[in-house]
């Protein structure tokens, strides 16, 4: 927290490299990693779209946390006796500490654990969707997307920093400032941001080019908790998602694309933010609404034009044990 109240982030993060060639020691190998996650983290949501997308799943197998935590870690509480059936540990937090021992700094997800030691390798969201993109290419199912062409690498994070900065985190710092001006300062530029990609998305189907990149991977997590979340528990409530029309439409059109919505879970998402968040909700009680059914609703972005996965192919449905259950996603 700044002197004057506003929310920074602590971006400092476990950063080892999984390559191709194990050029940092950590090779990319089928089976040797777990890529831990929550459902309720949109950080995390990136990982687990970019996973579907490419058909890792067979490769990098995934541990789910619970949608709570409190201040030393994230837990395994859906797994039988609350430990992760794979690494052993009822707190992520032990993996961290067997990669840094006396690790003091915030235990965060996604994260990716080798499974021998039961270190984590890299808790770098950012680094890691583009390293599933670029360093696991031998392992991408037939008709992975490119989520990141070479030829838009300029645009994709042009577009993403000003994603993040104001939208990403923004939501955060709206949610967690600590004095009115700052509130206000992150609010108006939330919603000039939202206003901004409004008006760039009326006559384009995605952020950037005419299929899925990175820059939607990147955006959309976020769009998809702000009603259920942010709209209340962070207060920005100028106006709720499904109150922006062209935003509303672009977030429905992915999350009715095979690898976005079958992602979410709201109930996990619910819990995560209004039971954690005790400062800003301290009676836990977690809201019921909104009705999630408006996602399946006709979204005609298709009329724009633009192929949502290029040249390549939807992924298939998700692994059995990884499925939301429906009455926790649009039903």
């Amino acid at each position: 927290m700044s002197k004057t109240g506003e929310f920074v982030r602590d971006t400092t993060y476990l950063d080892a490299r999984i390559t191709a060639d194990g050029r940092d020691g950590w090779p990319a190998e089928p089976g040797r990693y777990r890529l831990v996650v929550a459902r309720g983290c949109p950080w995390a949501n990136r990982t687990i779209i970019v996973r579907r997308l490419l058909g890792l799943e067979p490769v990098l197998p995934m541990g789910i946390c619970g949608p709570e935590h409190d201040s030393r870690s994230w837990t395994f509480d859906l797994d039988p006796d609350g430990l992760d059936p794979v690494l052993g540990v009822h707190y992520l937090r032990d993996c961290y500490e067997k990669a840094v021992p006396g690790y003091d700094r915030g235990v965060t997800v996604p994260a990716i654990v080798d499974i021998p030691t039961g270190a984590v390798v890299t808790s770098h969201f950012s680094h890691i969707t583009l390293d599933l993109e670029h360093e696991w290419t031998a392992y991408h199912r037939p008709g992975a997307p490119d989520l990141y062409p070479e030829a838009l690498h300029d645009e994709i994070e042009s577009v993403s920093a000003l994603v993040y900065e104001d939208v990403n985190n923004g939501v955060y710092r709206c949610g967690f400032a600590a004095s009115q001006q700052a509130y206000e300062a992150a609010y108006e530029r939330l919603f000039a941001r939202l206003d901004w990609l409004s008006a760039r998305l009326r006559g384009q189907r995605y952020l950037v080019g005419d299929a899925i990149t990175e820059a939607d991977v990147r955006l959309w997590p976020t769009l998809a908790r702000f009603d259920a979340v942010y709209h209340g528990h962070f207060k920005c409530n100028r106006a709720k998602l499904s109150e922006m029309p062209v935003l509303w439409a672009y977030a429905r059109d992915l999350w009715q694309t095979p690898g976005f919505g079958d992602t979410i879970d709201f109930v996990q998402t619910k819990q995560h933010y209004y039971r954690v968040h005790t400062g800003l909700n301290p009676t836990q009680i977690v809201p019921a609404g909104p009705d999630p059914s408006g996602w399946l609703t006709p979204h005609h972005r298709q009329e724009l034009g633009g192929r949502p996965f290029g040249d390549g192919t939807p992924p298939g449905p998700p692994p059995e044990a990884e499925r939301v259950p429906p009455a926790h996603g649009a039903g």
